[in-house]
């Protein structure tokens, strides 16, 4: 698999050149531009004392996500779909995906009575703007909670991280298990698939399709091999990203 040269000159197994810019919004408690190739997502996290109605009083936190695509992040305008004034199905997916992936490595009651927006916002997009949303959202997450417990919203002594959560396409493309397809990959995949897991490798949510034959099991693992590898590259540049004390850092895989 590994012999296998691609459009873009990578192995099966490898990842696009991977960008996490830390720290890119003045403005925001945490921010990350990150890119996935040619795919770029702003990604930023904002940090409120309170949390909503319906968990006031609960002794718990929350975090919820939005995502949005630009109407040049890809070949052609498309409208906002705020000016069209309704939401379309893919965007209130693919939001409820990294609000459920974000959920799944923070512990509520560390987090106190605080809410954490993450905003992901698709600048350009060349296939998998939501692995790299979750990704770069995560690095901005963990900005935004340090913030709290700078400004005292958050005990010195909790601990509301219980992990680092990542994600990654993978596919199958004239039989071959391939890592982190790009659009001319992902739209010739016979099948397509997302693969959300945490820095200990655990999976929180895995998203396939065969969009043409289906697959048996060992490529059901093949695939599952492919992803949790990737994570693991993925969680390794999240954590040099986040060791770095000048918070504009760029690590670049």
């Amino acid at each position: 698999m590994t012999d296998l040269i691609r459009v873009d000159g990578r192995a099966a197994d490898d990842l696009r050149p991977i960008t996490i810019e830390r720290g890119w919004s003045d403005q925001a408690e945490g921010s990350a531009l990150i890119s996935f190739g040619r795919t770029k997502v702003l990604c930023t996290a904002s940090f409120t004392n309170g949390v909503p109605r319906w968990m006031s009083g609960k002794g718990k936190g929350w975090v919820t996500a939005e995502y949005s695509m630009l109407p040049r992040s890809t070949n052609s305008r498309m409208d906002r779909e705020s000016v069209k004034g309704k939401i379309g199905g893919r965007t209130h997916e693919i939001s409820r995906l990294i609000g459920r992936s974000l959920r799944a490595v923070v512990d509520m009651k560390a987090l106190g009575e605080n809410t954490l927006v993450i905003d992901c916002d698709v600048l350009q997009a060349d296939g998998g703007t939501r692995t790299a949303a979750i990704t770069g959202a995560y690095v901005a997450m963990v900005d935004a909670i340090e913030w709290g417990r700078q400004h005292k919203f958050i005990g010195q002594k909790a601990k509301p991280l219980i992990d680092s959560v990542s994600a990654v396409s993978v596919g199958i493309i004239d039989g071959v298990p391939m890592l982190d397809l790009a659009y001319t990959e992902d739209v010739r995949a016979e099948t397509d698939m997302n693969i959300v897991v945490t820095g200990r490798g655990l999976f929180v949510e895995v998203q396939g399709t065969a969009e043409g034959a289906p697959f048996d099991r060992r490529e059901l693992d093949a695939l599952l091999d492919l992803g949790v590898a990737g994570g693991a590259t993925l969680r390794d540049l999240q954590t040099a990203a986040l060791a770095d004390a000048d918070d504009a850092a760029s690590v670049t895989a």
